[in-house]
């Protein structure tokens, strides 16, 4: 009997379908990928966004706030959560889109605007766009080094001195 019980439970085992991929395999990704494209001009444009930066395509400003992908040996699902502004022509920043993209069905949410269209192509883990924080630690450095021989240029102690202690030039330069 018990070893009916123990080929029933392994036949019963063997048919249970494989369990659904579970929610963890889906991938955060650092960098969406977009592409847009000038209606006026007709050029398009691939271009690299960090998560939670800004980059301006011509007036519109996209902002990614996460981008999922699949492991390669499943189907491709890559999704991003965008925001896009658009700045009118007052300077004025107006939300036009706030939503999913979907890569492989670019055509359902891209943003369409009457001279930039944008849509996701990918999200990758790398680009060869410097990372924000660079970006930011280059910009911060030369700036420190600028305000130093501003301070270096004029000693402490010559700060201190009255304006009547400067030198008086010399009246034996004049030549005339």
């Amino acid at each position: 009997m018990s070893l009916l019980v123990a080929s029933t439970g392994a036949f019963a085992a063997a048919q249970a379908p494989a369990p659904a991929p579970a929610a963890s395999d889906r991938i955060t990704n650092p960098v969406a990928e977009f592409a847009g494209i000038d209606k006026i001009t007709g050029r398009i444009i691939t271009f690299d966004v960090y998560i939670d930066e800004t980059v301006q395509f011509g007036a519109l400003q996209v902002t990614p706030r996460v981008c999922y992908s699949r492991p390669d040996t499943e189907q491709p699902k890559t999704d991003s959560f965008v925001e896009v502004d658009e700045i009118t022509l007052d300077r004025k920043i107006r939300r036009i889109f706030t939503g999913w993209m979907f890569a492989e069905s670019p055509g359902l949410n891209a943003v369409e605007h009457a001279v930039y269209d944008v849509w996701l192509k990918g999200c990758k883990q790398k680009s060869d766009v410097p990372p924000p924080t660079a970006a930011k630690a280059d910009t911060a450095k030369p700036k420190a080094q600028a305000a130093k021989p501003k301070a270096a240029a004029q000693p402490a102690d010559a700060a201190s001195e009255p304006a009547d202690a400067a030198p008086e030039p010399d009246d034996t330069t004049n030549t005339n």
